[in-house]
């Protein structure tokens, strides 16, 4: 099994690095901005973000303290939506959350806390061409939040509604990383074009996995399964399921996402999902994602950094959790 130590090696001693800035960035002398921050630190996941900066200058150019910086911004933004997102979702549950702890006001104002130091930070690198990254994925994340809560609880979204949510909201957010790692470094223009379009995919493939494990049952998931029905999130197996099943049977299935879940609803949305091959469809569009990843990394020669990169791709496809 791929793990992300294996994945990290080729940037092993940049990513410490990383991991002491990023702590030295969240130093406050406010006791209850410290106490927040404190709970921050500690839901930090993969951090695949700040890894694919790493990863991308690497590949190019190297690593310099642009680079670590401008992963300390992007991993500290994506730090900040999601304080915001638990905000939105009503998040009281789960992963010690910001807003369970303390409430919304303190969550929202130490997102906004955070938004600012991203911008200290940028604003330090003098680096128009990251800036410019950085603001318009902050935009696009925006945009996906506000695109998902529209289509919230409509049954019938268009694939290309939900690949315009999930484009916004995650796969922007990798291409972002992979693109401003490469400017970093000083890459060129068709260098920082392959890694965005490997980012974009990547974080599609990400997503889409995601979705994917909401109706798995696997014990190492780590949350509830079919959270995003329950929110009223419709994603592809569901929805390319509707759309495969007789009309009477695909409004039963509505019906009952309308009512309040229990375990017969929820193996009967399952049991819906797989009769009409909806997890299947989804993993064939995510292997289409995946190819076109490995081909936008084909412009690199191999390396060890490549072979980092493609193994991140695999163990995102094929991770039970």
């Amino acid at each position: 099994m791929i793990t992300l130590e294996q994945i990290r090696q080729p940037v092993a001693e940049e990513f410490q690095q990383f991991e002491r800035s990023f702590e030295q960035a969240l130093q406050t002398d406010n006791p209850l901005l410290k106490e927040v921050l404190s709970i921050v630190l500690a839901r930090r996941g993969k951090q695949l973000r700040p890894l694919l900066v790493l990863l991308s200058a690497k590949l190019c150019h190297g690593i310099n303290e642009k680079t670590i910086q401008t992963a300390v911004a992007l991993e500290m933004l994506h730090t900040a939506s999601l304080i915001h997102d638990d905000v939105v979702d009503g998040s009281d549950s789960g992963l010690p959350s910001v807003n369970a702890r303390w409430n919304n006001k303190i969550a929202v104002l130490t997102g906004d806390y955070l938004l600012a130091k991203v911008i200290d930070i940028i604003a330090g690198l003098r680096n128009v061409k990251i800036l410019g990254i950085v603001s318009d994925m902050g935009e696009a994340l925006s945009e996906g939040e506000l695109l998902q809560l529209h289509s919230n609880d409509d049954m019938w979204i268009t694939e290309k509604d939900y690949f315009g949510i999930i484009e916004h909201k995650t796969a922007r957010l990798f291409a972002a990383c992979c693109e401003a790692g490469a400017a970093s470094s000083g890459a060129t223009m068709k260098q920082e074009t392959a890694l965005s379009c490997f980012g974009e995919e990547l974080g599609i493939c990400f997503q889409m996995q995601d979705d994917i494990l909401d109706y798995s049952d696997s014990e190492e998931l780590g949350k509830p399964t079919m959270s995003d029905i329950r929110d009223g999130k419709v994603t592809l197996p569901l929805l390319i399921s509707l759309n495969r099943a007789p009309k009477q049977e695909a409004q039963h299935i509505i019906a009952l996402t309308q009512q309040p879940f229990t375990l017969k609803t929820e193996n009967d949305i399952k049991s819906f999902v797989l009769r009409y091959d909806g997890i299947h469809y989804a993993q064939q569009r995510m292997h289409e994602h995946m190819l076109t990843a490995l081909s936008a990394l084909s412009a690199f020669r191999p390396s060890p950094t490549t072979e980092a990169l493609t193994l991140l791709l695999n163990h995102t496809v094929n991770r039970v959790f």
